[in-house]
């Protein structure tokens, strides 16, 4: 554990709300927060404090700063806070204090009507090139007071996942919430009969099959965190929807991306597009092997 969350600040009221939202989750870790804000210098800095007054090129790095830092305050006064003012690309920025952090925190946009988010492309980036935990956060998640709610993990039974269920069970326990661990199976060719409906016994036996499965995978991690209450869930439906479903009133879903070294172009599954263009809680996608 490096004991610092660090999130980064653009001026928005996604970002803000992200504030809040890692300020709660360095408090839940106890450790610091590293507020940072990078721009490309316009201007030499000056040795005095700016102010709009002055034509100061760089007067709105400084007040986005100072507002996040106030924001941070009203709600957690004793939080140990770090400033970062990085006069260099954002995507530079959080990438050279990615590896000190235990996650990175980045607000996303909300497209209102159309029950979607955006993810700039600086913080899809930062998903896919990025070895620590990045979590997406949603302008309407602005306060982080009262009960946390559940934590939702989506789990894949055909590949290692341990560093997934580590970040998932961990949250779960620091919350003093329920963890649901979610598994979305496709039913198999023979459990549809000829008139392409579902026939009840193979959805039955493939159902409880899959749980036996997913209760073994999730056995090691009940044993280790006895104190967390575990829900699991074995969906039929494709993955992508199942987990959104059971994400509908949680506070945090948790999807994991596989690290590839090998691969020359970084990209998402569309599992984990789903949830960051469409879960309604904040988002936490975990590198994995």
């Amino acid at each position: 554990m490096k004991d610092v969350v660090t999130v980064g600040l653009d001026g928005t009221p996604e970002s803000l709300s992200a504030a809040r939202w890692a300020a709660h989750e360095a408090r839940l870790r106890n450790a610091r927060l590293r507020l940072l804000h990078a721009w490309v210098l316009l201007a030499p800095e000056q040795t005095a404090a700016p102010s709009p007054g002055s034509q100061d090129q760089n007067y709105w790095p400084h007040r986005i700063m100072a507002e996040a830092r106030e924001t941070v305050r009203a709600q957690e006064p004793d939080l140990p806070l770090e400033e970062v003012l990085a006069t260099k690309d954002p995507l530079e920025a959080l990438t050279a204090v990615a590896g000190e952090s235990d996650a990175i925190i980045l607000g996303s946009r909300d497209l209102g009507p159309l029950s979607r988010y955006v993810l700039g492309e600086t913080g899809l980036q930062m998903v896919t090139r990025t070895e620590t935990p990045v979590i997406l956060v949603r302008a309407q998640h602005a306060t982080a007071t009262g009960r946390d709610g559940d934590v939702v993990v989506g789990l894949s039974l055909h590949e290692p996942c341990e560093a997934l269920l580590a970040f998932a069970f961990d949250s779960a326990a620091r919350r003093g919430v329920t963890l649901r661990a979610v598994h979305g199976q496709h039913l198999p060719a023979h459990a549809y009969n000829r008139g392409g409906g579902v026939e009840p016994y193979a959805a039955e036996v493939t159902a409880a099959d899959t749980r036996r499965e997913l209760d073994e995978a999730l056995r090691p991690w009940r044993e280790k965190f006895p104190e967390v209450r575990v829900e699991a869930r074995v969906e039929l439906e494709s993955p992508a929807p199942a987990l959104l479903h059971d994400a509908a009133d949680a506070g945090l879903l948790v999807v994991g991306r596989r690290h590839k070294r090998r691969l020359l172009a970084a990209r998402i599954g569309h599992v984990v597009q789903a949830a960051v263009h469409h879960a309604p809680c904040a988002v936490a996608v975990v590198p994995h092997e």
